[in-house]
């Protein structure tokens, strides 16, 4: 049986690759924020990468006289293009397998996520001049959706197997991908930063907690108002911190409940956010049922936390990942409405 006989028309393999692209960006930028409930984000984002990687293959074999003849700019970008996305690929199934990063301070997760956001504005420059959308006719065609939707199956086959030597080879990985690093050792787990936020040292002297917004009264607390651990008026809880860079650790927390401050500071009962500010200016909101089981954290594991792990207080938010895991905050501010410009201050915070 003829290569041709198997792979599905040019047209429908283009708009494949097309679809295949723009689901894996939009399944790894939500895959940032995913919870316990969210698992399947992943297994969508591993099964259609694997499909992804026949149809590159059955486009390479299509195109591969063309691009190795003249090289104009549109032929240049489709060659980026294919270097991308087999770069970005080949990191993602490496991490998978317990593959470690040639480049210093960048886990390969990491360079598969940035791999794959290079990617989206090539690709946008790729469509603008080669694009053609195929007929209605052609996508519907009988043969053409099969042999589709046997990329899937053998997409979803190839990734359980995948799935099962991962696990032999890793097998702390969670369903996120992260792997373990420094559970219950204090603060000896990675110090990671999220783009730029990463400011000097906090002056315990100077530094202040406040609790303000939709509030009856406003709070302010030195860090020698808040509770040490074992003085009876401390709360603790255990946790797991899910790196997005692709590392998790859990440890017991102790601190200050939010809820506590927000029934000292009489918060409206009828706002709906809580957000938690830094002194760098980054910041993240929770729904107010669960930013109260929050805690701010000053120790973990019975230490006091490190400036790197953003000493006086961070926020600890079970079930999250650890970008929203505020560190060094400095405002617990309650409000009506969820704050959308957040996700810009968690790109521009730490730049002077």
């Amino acid at each position: 049986m003829s290569r041709q006989s198997l792979a599905p028309s040019p047209s429908v393999v283009d708009a494949g690759i097309l679809v295949a692209v723009l689901a894996e960006a939009v399944t790894g930028l939500w895959s940032l924020t995913a919870r316990p409930d969210d698992g399947w984000l992943f297994v969508v984002h591993g099964v259609v990468g694997l499909a992804l990687v026949v149809l590159l293959g059955l486009k390479f074999w299509r195109v591969w006289r063309r691009v190795t003849g003249k090289v104009n700019r549109t032929i240049a970008v489709s060659i980026l293009l294919s270097v991308l996305a087999v770069a970005a690929l080949v990191t993602g199934v490496a991490w998978t397998l317990g593959g470690t990063s040639p480049v210093p301070g960048l886990t390969l997760l990491v360079i598969h996520g940035y791999l794959g956001a290079l990617l989206l504005p090539v690709l946008l420059v790729h469509l603008l001049a080669r694009f053609r959308l195929p007929d209605r006719e052609t996508v519907t065609e009988r043969r053409n959706a099969l042999k589709m939707g046997g990329l899937l199956v053998g997409g979803a086959a190839v990734w359980r197997l995948q799935q099962g030597i991962a696990k032999d080879l890793v097998p702390s990985r969670r369903f996120t991908g992260s792997r373990e690093e420094g559970t219950g050792e204090g603060n000896a787990f990675p110090v990671t930063s999220w783009v730029a936020d990463d400011p000097d040292p906090v002056s315990v002297e100077d530094w202040r907690l406040a609790v303000r917004g939709a509030v009856d009264t406003p709070q302010e607390f030195r860090y020698v108002d808040l509770p040490e651990p074992g003085d009876g008026g401390d709360a603790e809880t255990r946790a797991l911190l899910d790196c997005t860079s692709g590392w998790y650790s859990e440890h017991d927390w102790q601190g200050v409940r939010v809820g506590d401050l927000l029934d000292a500071a009489g918060a409206d009962p009828d706002a709906g956010w809580v957000r938690f500010r830094s002194v760098t200016g980054y910041r993240w909101s929770l729904p107010r049922e669960e930013a109260r089981d929050a805690l701010l954290a000053t120790h973990v594991d019975g230490e006091r936390l490190s400036h790197g792990h953003g000493f006086p207080v961070r926020l600890v938010a079970p079930d999250r990942r650890g970008f929203q895991w505020v560190k060094w905050v400095e405002a617990v501010e309650v409000r009506d409405r969820n704050d959308p410009a957040q996700w810009l201050a968690t790109l521009v915070s730490g730049f002077d």
